[in-house]
């Protein structure tokens, strides 16, 4: 799945629904969890409900919807409430293990069996680092299949569950045990063969903090990012978009190893380049060419 920016939008505000047309998002998730008020809950299943019927023949952007943990109460109701609509997918926070997705990716297969989707139509990105236990267990992702389109990570509960007072630096950057649970992320996602979306700037009135983020995840290898406010979709897209330099680097290493087939290792300019760097250089122009469509 190719997606830089992963919009959140609370599910029972009609207001900032509207807004999504104009958003530019490449994925956009209708909130069901953290951004509604228990009271407010149900509500807010029959807007997104209504909202992904409404919008049922749109490509773009992508409608997927962030569930209740799937060890509460909630999630059955939101599962049963939003998937005859058929989101592209469901995004699961508090994700304890591979185990959960793999259970959800199951009650999936009876929904979509259910109301006449095709299997496996609904794919999922776990929130891979909310709990403590998750971490230890983030390698293992492969084991979930083709329902799975990413990992992503947080650091708001997971710092309340392990009682730090704070995530970040005074620079923006973060402390080591977020440093670490980023890490684990970006591994457990290239283990399991899927994209690490890098989790949301929580200031979205900072443009230039919010630009420096994403470039900081794009250099390590991170594909998008999540974002809490369509100002920040932009920043989000530009930075997560392959450069005219690096497209055009890219196609002098393709045609180069193209010239020479059965070449390992090959100069350029004065360096070496070697198969990593053709397979590297093939990613950009697949990702540049998706993100045309």
């Amino acid at each position: 799945m190719n997606a830089r920016s992963w919009l959140f939008v609370p599910g029972d505000s009609d207001r900032k629904l509207a807004k999504i047309e104009g958003s530019g998002a490449d994925v956009v998730i209708l909130d069901l969890e953290d951004s509604v008020a228990p009271e407010q809950k149900a509500a807010a299943r029959g807007r997104v409900f209504e909202f992904l019927r409404a919008h049922a023949s749109r490509a773009a952007p992508q409608l997927w919807v962030r569930i209740n943990p799937l060890n509460s109460a909630l999630a059955e109701a939101d599962l049963d409430a939003v998937t005859p609509a058929a989101p592209a997918g469901i995004v699961q926070p508090k994700t304890r293990s591979p185990a959960d997705t793999v259970a959800l990716g199951y009650r999936l297969d009876e929904l979509e069996h259910g109301h006449g989707l095709r299997s496996g139509s609904i794919r999922i990105l776990p929130i891979a680092t909310e709990t403590p236990a998750a971490l230890f267990a983030i390698g293992h992702f492969a084991q979930v299949g083709p329902r799975l389109a990413g990992l992503t990570w947080g650091a708001e509960d997971l710092s309340a569950a392990i009682g730090a007072t704070a995530a970040q630096e005074a620079d923006g950057s973060w402390t080591a045990p977020f440093q670490f649970a980023r890490s684990l992320c970006l591994f457990g996602a290239a283990a399991a063969g899927v994209a690490a979306i890098d989790t949301l700037h929580a200031d979205f009135r900072d443009a230039a903090g919010l630009k420096a983020s994403c470039g900081r995840a794009r250099r390590d290898g991170f594909a998008g990012k999540l974002a809490i406010h369509p100002d920040q979709v932009p920043v989000i897209n530009e930075c997560f978009a392959p450069t005219a330099d690096e497209l055009a680097q890219a196609r002098r290493i393709v045609e180069l190893f193209a010239a020479h087939p059965g070449a390992a290792a090959l100069s350029l300019d004065g360096r070496m380049v070697d198969i990593p760097h053709l397979r590297l250089a093939e990613k950009t122009l697949v990702r540049a060419a998706t993100l045309k469509r």
